[in-house]
């Protein structure tokens, strides 16, 4: 081989490397010239992010706790760097009330994401009265987790665990019951429904019907017998509930098939949690920064 050849060849060599890094730089970029992310829950949260308070109701079944703890760990990993805290309404710590003065001493900013489904009292009330209670503290009230195909997709996962089949949704024997809290805000049953109409699409059109443990009707046996009247006699309960607790125990003992478990750490909860937070972090917003952003 001449010297020629050989200069040739690491030319080429070197316009070859040369290209396959252009090309793999261009591949993240869509056509309008933004860089692609793989998903965009894994960006690193911008500097002095707000603290992002997830804000549970509280339980004294001692798996709550822990059940939303794995939750969290779960919002941290699809947002490194982020400062993710847990405060409860009531009857478990850290309280909301403690979180919120910590955070004021701390001199941070925070959004308060509500690990609750519907507007009621506890996201209309509380949640404003426990910032009033902390003025020096910058802080927003984010939307409730509410009625959104991620929230669908938790439900609709809980259920397939619990051992609900495509088939299930196509057979004229089939129900489900979405089994909640309740709350006597009209807006809150409002949204209820919206979410299990929401199921009943993602399950193939099988009948969703809404149900509570307390403050509102149907009762869960109410809506399991309102379903076997209509020949829905294989009824599922689906667990709207982020944890286990006293009203997700007794509703899914009213389950006469299957009874799928709170949502809990799935995946798409967390995804959900951490949208809620970003939807309240980045609303233009004339009111001030401690109102609610989205109710």
């Amino acid at each position: 081989m001449t010297d020629s050849d050989s200069t040739f060849d690491s030319a080429a060599e070197l316009l070859g490397r040369i290209t396959e890094q252009l090309a793999a730089q261009l591949g993240q970029v869509h056509p309008g010239g933004r860089r692609q992310r793989k998903h965009d829950e894994e960006v690193r949260p911008p500097m002095n992010a707000p603290t992002l308070v997830a804000v549970g109701h509280g339980s004294r079944d001692p798996r709550a706790r822990a059940t939303l703890g794995r939750l969290l760990d779960r919002v941290r990993e699809l947002r490194p760097g982020l400062d993710v805290r847990l405060a409860h309404i009531e009857l478990n710590a850290p309280l909301l009330d403690e979180t919120l003065a910590d955070l004021a001493a701390e001199g941070r900013d925070a959004v308060l994401v509500p690990l609750l489904f519907a507007p009621g009292h506890h996201v209309t009330h509380d949640l404003p009265a426990a910032l009033a209670a902390a003025p020096a503290l910058r802080a927003r009230v984010a939307e409730p987790l509410g009625a959104h195909p991620l929230l669908v997709e938790a439900l609709a996962g809980r259920l397939t665990e619990a051992g609900w089949t495509p088939e299930d949704g196509t057979s004229r024997s089939t129900g489900v019951v979405l089994a909640s809290a309740g709350s006597r805000d009209p807006r809150s049953g409002a949204e209820i429904r919206r979410i299990a109409a929401l199921l009943g699409e993602r399950l193939g059109g099988v009948p969703v019907v809404p149900a509570y443990a307390s403050a509102a009707t149907p009762t869960v046996p109410e809506a399991v017998r309102a379903l076997a009247a209509r020949g829905r006699h294989r009824v599922a309960v689906a667990s709207c509930f982020t944890a286990p607790g006293l009203f997700a125990t007794r509703a899914a003992a009213h389950a006469p098939w299957l009874a799928a478990a709170p949502l809990g750490a799935h995946p798409a909860l967390a995804r959900l949690v951490l949208h809620r937070y970003e939807q309240a972090r980045t609303a233009r917003t004339t009111t001030p920064v401690r109102e609610l952003a989205a109710i």
